[in-house]
C-alpha cells in the first residue's frame, strides 16, 4: 500500500465519522439555526468525499461537481439567513 491510499483511507473514515455525527445533531440539534448549521456541514462534507473520491480515481472532472454543490450550499445558507433575519424583524415590530 502507498501513502495516498492510506492517506484516502483515512480520509475516508474521518469524513465518515463526522458526517454520522453531523447526522445526529441534525436530529437532536435544539434549534432550528443549530439544525440549518449541521445541514450545511453536511453538504461540505459531500464535498469532503466527492473531492477525496476524485483523487483516489484520479478524475479530477469530479470537482466540479464539488464546486456547484458547494455553490449551492452557500446560497442555501444565505437564504436562511436573510429567512432569520425577516423573521427576527417581523418579531421586533
Amino acid at each position: 500500500m502507498d501513502f495516498l491510499t492510506i492517506a484516502v483511507n483515512i480520509t475516508f473514515a474521518a469524513l465518515s465519522i463526522s458526517l454520522i455525527l453531523s447526522l445526529i445533531r441534525i436530529m437532536v440539534g435544539p434549534s432550528l439555526p443549530d439544525r440549518v448549521v449541521a445541514l450545511d456541514l453536511v453538504a461540505f462534507l459531500v464535498i469532503g468525499f466527492i473531492a477525496t473520491y476524485s483523487i483516489s480515481v484520479e478524475q479530477p472532472v469530479f470537482l466540479d461537481a464539488a464546486i456547484v454543490l458547494a455553490l449551492i450550499a452557500f446560497l442555501g445558507t444565505l437564504a436562511f439567513a436573510r429567512y432569520v433575519r425577516y423573521a427576527n424583524t417581523q418579531i421586533g415590530e
